[in-house]
């Protein structure tokens, strides 16, 4: 009797043992070097001398470092204010029963994640080139009818034409909009999916009530459906700054040398990235990456006095 249940106690860390080891060995281990690492100027992979906080001093000096961070933040930004609302409207259309062939919609929407962050890359590298690129065919085609409307006129000047549609240089100059119109494709239906499920649990009586009241959808929808999204809406901002401060996949396969023209596209990892494994200052990425954790925690606290201001409320 003993033996089994001997047995049975060590059941459940049998099956997190697994888990575990990768854990100390990828994660906690990692973590742990980082801090003396990132306190230290390196000489190849094992010398290193201990220099302080000079590592932070020198990203907070140097202009690439700001221009990476405010990317970053731009990314960010985009992500926000733009794929979330995206979001909820999608999650809103989805919501309603009387729409035919919802599920159908609601995969479409989710899809893009199914493909990963490389090939996504790749094919909007493809998607956003000059001349032959979708984006820019599409937008010549738009074009093409208003400029020939206005040929000749005043408003010539301001509606630009098929050949300028198609030398537009995403990839290059507008390498942020590109990465933010990528993000968009990839991650509205995963957010979504977030907004659908906290919008199946609004109480369908409140609705009722509130209508029953005279108030319209914008009135029951910011006085009704909203409050009761807050947590989870609070959850995806978070959920999406951390990812959009976590960019690099995207950048690094779509844009030339991962960046594109004049560091427009370069992101904080990305930069992390370069200065650690192609310029070898180990020391200084690791000081990068742990201001980078400052600016998540930072964030991360913010979202929690959210959650419980809201739920004092």
């Amino acid at each position: 009797m003993s033996v089994r249940r001997a047995s049975v106690g060590l059941a459940p860390w049998c099956f997190v043992a697994p888990f575990a080891v990768l854990f100390v060995l990828f994660t906690l281990i990692p973590l742990v070097q980082s801090v003396p690492l990132s306190l230290s100027h390196t000489f190849g992979p094992s010398a290193s001398l201990p220099v302080g906080l000079e590592k932070f001093a020198s990203a907070l000096d140097d202009p690439r470092f700001w221009v990476a961070l405010r990317n970053t933040f731009l990314f960010a930004a985009g992500s926000v204010f733009i794929q979330l609302p995206v979001s909820l409207a999608l999650a809103l259309l989805l919501n309603r029963r009387r729409l035919v062939g919802r599920g159908v919609f609601r995969l479409l929407f989710f899809s893009p994640q199914l493909v990963g962050l490389v090939f996504a890359g790749v094919l909007a590298s493809v998607i956003f080139q000059k001349q032959r690129g979708l984006v820019n065919m599409a937008l010549a085609a738009f074009v093409e009818p208003w400029h020939d409307l206005v040929a000749g006129g005043r408003l010539e000047a301001w509606i630009p034409s098929p050949t300028e549609m198609l030398a537009l240089p995403w990839l290059e100059t507008l390498a942020l909009p590109a990465l933010i119109l990528t993000a968009l494709w990839m991650y509205a239906g995963f957010n979504m999916i977030y907004f659908l499920a906290a919008l199946q649990n609004v109480s369908r009586d409140q609705l009722e009530s509130a209508m029953l009241d005279g108030a319209g959808p914008i009135r029951r929808f910011w006085h009704v459906t909203l409050p009761a999204i807050q947590p989870v809406a609070v959850f995806v901002v978070l959920l999406s700054i951390i990812g959009s401060f976590q960019l690099f996949e995207l950048p690094y396969v779509m844009l030339p040398e991962g960046v594109g023209l004049q560091d427009r596209g370069l992101t904080i990892v990305t930069y992390l990235f370069k200065s650690g494994f192609e310029a070898g200052d180990l020391g200084y990425a690791a000081a990068i990456g742990w201001m980078l954790a400052i600016i998540l925690a930072g964030f991360a606290i913010a979202q929690r006095l959210v959650s419980r201001e809201g739920a004092l409320r």
